[in-house]
């Protein structure tokens, strides 16, 4: 089996269909696994780009499950925070979004008593999804389950159903438009860091039930350590691992994929391939727009150029400072005015999103120092009008083929990252005194960075947006034919592009792409728990007590971390 990709999902898939007896080589086009999940080092200084929590990160639920089968969590501290998010408004109120519903009815209730009736409301829902949880698959795609696993399935919802009825059919834009104060009104959108316009109100119930269930909080070495432990994973299975190996075409004789030719020239043979990187790429360039039926055709020629079909990508500066903040929170959304936004290019909504990074992860950066991530939703179509440039470009280097190497994009797209990242430092030093004046390293890249190093559409970070045409019409075809094309035999879709949502969908779906190869092999799938490391270790860091303006008393952000035992 050749996987292309070793992000999450060819990882993912790698692994598994070593525990299933087949032998796999994996093709990446990058020097390092992991994909979107992943670091960088600048001096001193690792800057994370991806784990901000993750889901299935604590057990009770069928998510953990998958994780500890990757070998992704054993022998590693899992750090939670009291709060999932602050959003701040332009007014300098803030609503500290906790996930224990207890303390967020509170908190709210403080903020507006006139809206205690939705208040409640909500915070009930929170109480019973914390419950549901534990009844998600992610273990079997339904569309293998046998009559008697569905309908054990659904009785197992029964209980949930009406939250789950109301949650889902509601969009929170509407949601939180009910609410009377302006505050609240806004912030509800921001609980998720960015405002996601089509998100129903299920998404955001089911990130802060797992977030209080501890099951969504940070893994120790943050994401490319994530990354590097389900490749040792799968190296231990016997897998094998090719970097800077970029595959040009999917080579298919007689309906049958039969294996890759990569952009050296060289072809490599198999039984079956799996393509576990872009969608769009692998359908449209590497099978060159063949074997898409009426669905599929949509889909990649037309529903992917529609406005929010797939998720847009990042702007994203990293701030390595020779000091430490300790009145940094660990995460906070600050809503902007709209003189503060124009200065952002491609900016979706009037936001930042503001992480004080070495709280999550202090192993990355050196002790008494800071590193902050700020991100904001960005089109890339800005980015590219200002670009003169190839998004990619591939260059040897003795005797190697590189290709997420820099490329020139000329003075007008870096006089625009020039303004973007004084704005955000301006931005920021307004708040933190001091701030400039401590920064040692710095780094600032667009969804073009994230075309360079990954090939996504556009710069996606997740791919298909699920609640919209593009993400149900995708989960749609994979239920009716599997993740596979119509008409292609041998050739399966893993990652994000065969599912909707981040690294446990990504991961979840390796393990379902294997179902269906056992499945068509006549085989048997297993999976057993890596067990060359202890389990994982919990730890609860508070992020403060909180006035009844919202605003901290006193910053106990830093302070001791409580031990906790997760059942």
């Amino acid at each position: 089996m050749i996987i292309i990709g070793a992000g999450l999902g060819g990882l993912s898939t790698g692994c598994y269909a070593q525990m299933n007896g087949y032998r796999t080589q994996i093709f990446e086009m990058h020097e390092t696994p992991g994909g979107c999940c992943t670091a960088w080092d600048r001096g001193d200084f690792t800057f994370d780009c991806c784990v901000s929590w993750l889901l299935g990160n604590g057990p009770g639920n069928e998510m953990h499950q998958i994780w500890l089968e990757l070998g992704a969590l054993q022998g590693k501290q899992m750090r939670h925070f009291d709060v999932f998010n602050i959003v701040r408004g332009r007014d300098g109120r803030a609503v500290y979004f906790y996930s224990d519903p207890d303390r967020l009815e509170a908190h709210l209730l403080e903020i507006s008593p006139a809206d205690a009736k939705l208040i409640r409301q909500f915070c009930s829902g929170l109480r019973k999804f914390r419950k549901c949880l534990a009844s998600y698959p992610f273990l079997k795609p339904v569309g293998l389950m046998g009559h008697a696993e569905r309908w054990r399935m659904l009785a197992s919802f029964v209980p949930y159903f009406n939250v789950i009825r109301k949650s889902i059919s509601t969009l929170m834009t509407d949601y939180s438009a009910e609410f009377s104060d302006p505050l609240l009104r806004e912030a509800f959108n921001f609980v998720l860091y960015e405002k996601h316009s089509a998100f129903p109100v299920l998404p955001f119930y089911f990130q802060l039930a797992a977030h209080a269930n501890l099951s969504a909080g940070v893994p120790e070495g943050g994401s490319l350590g994530l990354a590097t432990s389900i490749e040792q994973r799968y190296l231990r299975l016997g897998g094998e691992v090719t970097y800077n190996a970029k595959v040009e075409e999917i080579l298919v004789e007689g309906d049958r994929a039969v294996g890759v030719r990569l952009t050296d020239g060289q072809e490599f043979r198999s039984d079956i391939v799996v393509s576990a990187c872009d969608g769009h790429a692998t359908t449209m360039k590497l099978l060159g727009g063949r074997y898409l039926n009426d669905e599929y055709r949509r889909l990649y020629t037309t529903v992917i150029d529609e406005p929010g079909m797939v998720f847009p990508g990042y702007v994203a500066l990293f701030l390595g400072l020779r000091h430490p903040f300790p009145e940094g929170d660990p995460c906070t959304t600050y809503l902007l005015t709209e003189e503060e936004a124009a200065q952002f290019v491609g900016i979706r909504h009037p936001s930042i999103n503001v992480q004080f990074r070495s709280q999550h992860y202090p192993e990355l950066s050196p002790q008494r120092t800071t590193v902050i991530y700020a991100t904001y939703f960005s089109d890339i179509d800005p980015w590219r009008a200002l670009s003169a440039g190839p998004e990619q470009h591939t260059r040897s280097r003795g005797g190697k083929e590189l290709h997420t190497l820099p490329v020139r994009r000329g003075r007008a797209y870096y006089d625009a990252k020039h303004q973007v990242r004084d704005a955000l430092l301006r931005f920021l030093d307004r708040r933190f005194t001091g701030l400039r004046d401590s920064v040692a390293v710095r780094d600032l890249s667009t969804p073009l960075t994230q075309v360079r190093y990954t090939g996504n559409y556009d710069g996606t970070v997740l791919g298909w947006q699920p609640f919209v045409e593009g993400g149900e019409a995708m989960e749609k075809a994979v239920k009716k034919y599997g993740p596979t094309l119509p008409g292609l035999e041998n050739f399966y879709i893993s990652g994000v592009w065969a599912t909707t949502g981040g690294l446990i969908r990504a991961a979840a779906a390796g393990r379902h792409v294997m179902q269906f190869v056992c499945r068509d092999d006549g085989r048997t799938f297993t999976a057993h728990n890596d067990e060359t490391g202890p389990p994982p270790t919990h730890v609860v860091i508070p992020v403060g007590p909180h006035g009844k303006d919202g605003n901290p008393d006193e910053h106990t952000t830093g302070a001791a971390p409580v031990s906790v035992h997760v059942r």
